[in-house]
């Protein structure tokens, strides 16, 4: 790799093996240890702040929506400073003619749109992920939530970012009803959410199906390039790298999903020899 690259970092990686590296620590002590430039793309899923006491379905069953104190908001002020540490961290290590993908729902995705562009990110795409198996709403107040939404930015306007277009067109997408073989790529993506054999170990509350970030990946990076996920979760996004020929460092606080993810990648790495 990433050695090269894991050796300015003082911080003892959690997990290493096959380009593919773990940091049990804050996002923003890992970032600030990577030179400069060294980073082809990053996929960040961070905190929907939603875990406000209320319910939703799962598995045809009433659950809480609480995820964890991580997923807590400390107010709109205190959010926002947060998505603007992150995401200037992330706009420091990205090389000039790399992008970033964020994900989130409408509690955080449109702070992190408005940090985004006041950083100087060049906003590129956004993108509804729509989940036809969407769980319903319990109230009868809203309308289903059933899609979330994936911003695509690169670091510099004037930089040529990696665009698989002819892949993006041509390539078999797994059942997304949307997608019309031959025809261009449209920024609304129908893929379900994880499927059982992603959550044979356990699974994360905000994981994210791995054909989603196979399609990020496989559009957006070569082979051989360095992606970085800051919250990395049970680390779809790593398992994305491995399956397709990418190097991955993934950063999280939580330990237990660390775990999943190592359990993950052992899984994914057998099928990949």
């Amino acid at each position: 790799m990433t050695g090269k690259l894991l050796s300015k970092i003082k911080d003892k990686p959690y997990f290493t093996a096959k380009d593919f590296a773990l940091y049990h620590s804050d996002s923003l002590k890992i970032l600030e240890q990577l030179p400069d430039n060294s980073v082809d793309m990053i996929f960040a899923d961070p905190p929907y702040n939603l875990s406000n006491g209320g319910f939703t379905v799962h598995a045809g069953k009433m659950v809480s929506v609480n995820k964890g104190s991580w997923d807590k908001s400390k107010g709109f002020e205190d959010d926002f400073a947060f998505h603007l540490k992150w995401l200037s961290a992330c706009r420091r290590v990205l090389k000039p003619e790399g992008t970033l993908w964020v994900s989130g729902t409408y509690h955080s995705i449109y702070q992190c749109g408005y940090a985004l562009q006041s950083l100087g990110y060049h906003i590129l795409n956004d993108i509804s992920w729509f989940k036809p198996n969407a769980s319903p709403n319990l109230s009868g107040r809203y309308f289903t939530a059933s899609h979330e939404t994936l911003i695509w930015a690169r670091k510099d306007r004037k930089a040529k970012h990696t665009f698989n277009y002819q892949l993006t067109k041509t390539a078999d997408w797994n059942g997304d009803f949307l997608k019309k073989p031959g025809l261009q790529m449209r920024s609304v993506w129908a893929i379900g959410t994880p499927k059982p054999d992603e959550k044979i170990f356990g699974k994360h509350p905000t994981q994210k199906p791995l054909s989603l970030l196979k399609r990020v990946v496989l559009s957006s990076t070569q082979k051989g390039d360095i992606i970085l996920d800051p919250f990395t979760g049970s680390s779809t996004t790593g398992i994305a790298t491995t399956l397709t020929g990418r190097k991955f460092i993934g950063i999280d606080l939580e330990k237990q999903y660390l775990d999943l993810s190592i359990k993950r990648f052992n899984k994914s790495n057998k099928q990949n020899d």
